[in-house]
């Protein structure tokens, strides 16, 4: 196995260990004997196994994030362009739809949204740290085209709207599978168009409300 080949290895299976039995609980040989390889190589590759989860963030997130800031800088320069305000719709649309295509847009995509979910709900900041640190600036731009949407709103209003439209945008992507009570004949994942249609107005119907 070549250096190459070896480094994707160690983040597959990490991706896929820290998913299923969290950060804390994965040790560095359970991943390196998985992955086939001697322990020492995640040194040489990573430096440590913070680096490495840090590297499992970055592959997955940097190429989503560049796309979701892209399609946000979009909203701002047509709607400058045409001498309006942003809308929440075109605001909310370029951050969701990125976000829900994702999950199936790679092999391992999907281990990585049960990390995202992990690092969200469990009470270690090792993880959720180097999450909301890398979604800051996709966070900051939406929050001021938000801002732009509703002037007539205060700061904290705004703030705490897309806090809640986040959570709600979690509770689809990252988290299905912890609803508490799920009735017989729901689909728990009906789909990534069904379900921007549902989150779209929904979330749209809540930034707009008085």
């Amino acid at each position: 196995m070549d250096r190459s080949n070896t480094k994707q290895r160690l983040l597959d299976v990490a991706e896929r260990l820290f998913a299923d039995s969290g950060y804390h609980c994965t040790s560095l040989r359970k991943i390196t004997a998985e992955a086939g390889v001697n322990l020492a190589s995640v040194s040489y590759h990573f430096g440590s196994k913070e680096a490495l989860v840090e590297a499992i963030f970055e592959r997955r997130l940097q190429p989503l994030n560049e796309e979701r800031l892209g399609r946000l800088e979009v909203v701002r320069v047509k709607a400058a362009a045409e001498g309006r305000k942003p809308t929440a719709e075109e605001a909310l649309r370029a951050f969701i739809e990125p976000t829900l295509h994702f999950r199936d847009s790679a092999p391992g995509a999907r281990y990585f949204l049960h990390l995202v979910g992990r690092a969200l709900t469990e009470p270690d900041d090792a993880v959720r740290s180097i999450f909301f640190r890398m979604i800051g600036p996709v966070f900051a731009l939406m929050f001021q085209l938000l801002c732009e949407t509703r002037p007539d709103l205060d700061y904290n209003q705004v703030f705490w709207r897309l806090n809640f439209a986040i959570g709600a945008i979690a509770r689809c992507t990252f988290l299905p599978e912890k609803l508490p009570v799920v009735p017989p004949g729901v689909e728990l994942e009906p789909g990534a168009e069904k379900q921007i249609t549902m989150l779209v107005d929904f979330l749209v119907a809540g930034m707009e409300a008085p």
